[in-house]
């Protein structure tokens, strides 16, 4: 008799639990994998110094997905990669084809980049930083084909995987982001050492943990701002994102853990140079992502909303023929050819373009989960007033969706320097700087998107 009680309370208990589920339904999650690491001799995005094709690789890169739907049906993707920046190119290509098969809009779809200076050239970025020839224009045409149709089958086998699952949200810290523009490579150790390092930062790591509903880990994405610059060798790797993702991923056998880049664009993992210093701030980000995992974590209500737009973000002054002329006699450099490039254009009467158009998007994730995505390579200022105006636990990527340009704030861009000024140049873009309104103009942007959503006021 006793025997027989044991066994019916379990069914029952499961059938309430079903019942329940069935009236009260949650989330859907599904993940997919890829290696994208490329089969043929490629150049490598990322540092102008460089003067071959890659050889070999430290580990595979990757292209991964992550279908979120929640209990109305809405969908969204994140899409994560080991590669420098997905061009416009690129990103409308992916648009339009997860669009016309799975009737996802643009603000349902955020890809993310993961910076890394260890991956491939991608097919209209950094036109003019190499001297690449026709030969190997072709090789990068073809891989970047290959990698829009390899998008598209990834997202297609994560919708394959839904299933119901259970979403939470949590935030540590880690502490290897150094602001660069404040702190010379060559001070960083003494400064550490006497706690003086100087310049904006922003140690946050979120944490999104997408688990089954039997508790197991499904998926984790993490962010964090600071430059995938440790390494500047010529095998293929996500430098430190990289490493840290092959860490969770031992740790949590079956999940897959995904990695953004936040406002990073001012920020180095320093010291670096060697893969021994790759793999412990690898670590390093992936014990805060496990710290995270080990405490209670927000869990979020099955309720997602997903806002899109496009700003005109405009360039700075006009180029001359004279200043043109004056870069295009400098040494043979990106420089020299972004110039020459420029001036047979103005020749042949073609007008430069005065704007650019520029993506923003917030997601809502529950009742209160803002996650906030940008463009380019965005610094620190912009994660930082971001959290002063929407909470400290805003998420906020940058390096999504189209990577064009360094976007400094105006402070930076007051500032000049490389991040202000002269960085425009390697994206080849026909100005060396934004002009003043950038700021003023993301800004607005982001708040017409946020004003979008239901957030719960402020106390």
């Amino acid at each position: 008799m006793r025997l027989r009680h044991l066994i019916v309370m379990p069914v029952c208990l499961l059938c309430l639990a079903t019942s329940m589920f069935a009236q009260e339904p949650g989330w859907k999650a599904g993940t997919a994998t890829a290696v994208i690491t490329p089969k043929k001799p490629l150049w490598m995005a990322g540092y102008g110094s460089r003067t071959r094709p890659a050889g070999g690789a430290l580990h595979d890169l990757w292209l991964k997905a992550l279908v979120l739907e929640d209990a109305a049906g809405h969908q969204s993707v994140v899409l994560s990669s080991d590669t420098l920046g997905v061009p416009r190119t690129i990103y409308d290509n992916t648009c339009a084809a997860l669009k016309a098969k799975f009737g996802l809009e643009r603000a349902q779809i955020m890809f993310n980049c993961s910076h890394t200076h260890c991956g491939p050239v991608l097919r209209g970025a950094l036109l003019d930083v190499y001297p690449v020839n026709d030969e190997q224009r072709a090789a990068i045409d073809e891989y970047s084909q290959a990698l829009e149709a390899t998008i598209v089958d990834t997202v297609s086998a994560a919708f394959d995987e839904l299933s119901p699952a259970v979403v939470s949200a949590g935030q540590g810290e880690s502490h290897f982001a150094v602001n660069r523009r404040n702190n010379p490579s060559a001070d960083v150790p003494e400064r550490i050492r006497t706690n003086s390092l100087k310049g904006p930062i922003d140690h946050a790591v979120p944490v999104l943990a997408v688990r089954s509903v039997d508790g197991s880990l499904k998926a984790v994405v993490f962010g964090y701002a600071c430059h995938n610059t440790t390494l500047s060798v010529y095998q293929w790797c996500g430098d430190y994102a990289g490493f840290a993702q092959m860490a969770i991923e031992e740790s949590h056998p079956g999940a897959v853990a995904m990695f953004y880049m936040g406002c990073g664009a001012d920020q180095n993992p320093l010291p670096r140079r060697n893969v021994y210093q790759c793999r412990r701030y690898g670590q390093m980000l992936a014990s805060a992502v496990e710290e995270v995992l080990l405490k209670p974590m927000q869990t979020l209500e099955p309720t997602l909303q997903t806002e899109f737009e496009f700003v005109e973000l405009n360039l700075g002054d006009p180029l001359t023929r004279e200043r043109l002329e004056e870069v295009a006699t400098e040494k043979a450099s990106y420089r020299h050819r972004w110039a020459a490039r420029l001036l047979k254009q103005m020749d042949d009467g073609r007008p430069f373009v005065r704007s650019y158009r520029y993506p923003l998007q917030a997601w809502k994730l529950g009742k209160q989960q803002l996650w906030l995505s940008m463009g380019g390579e965005v610094v620190v200022d912009y994660v930082l007033g971001f959290k002063k105006q929407f909470g400290p636990q805003t998420w906020v990527a940058g390096y999504a969706n189209d990577v064009m340009a360094y976007i400094p704030s105006l402070r930076v861009l007051e500032e000049g320097g490389y991040e202000g000024n002269t960085s425009m140049v390697v994206y080849g873009m026909p100005a060396e700087r934004w002009a003043t309104d950038i700021e003023d103009l993301i800004d607005a942007g982001m708040n017409r998107l946020v004003d979008k959503l239901s957030l719960p006021a402020k106390k």
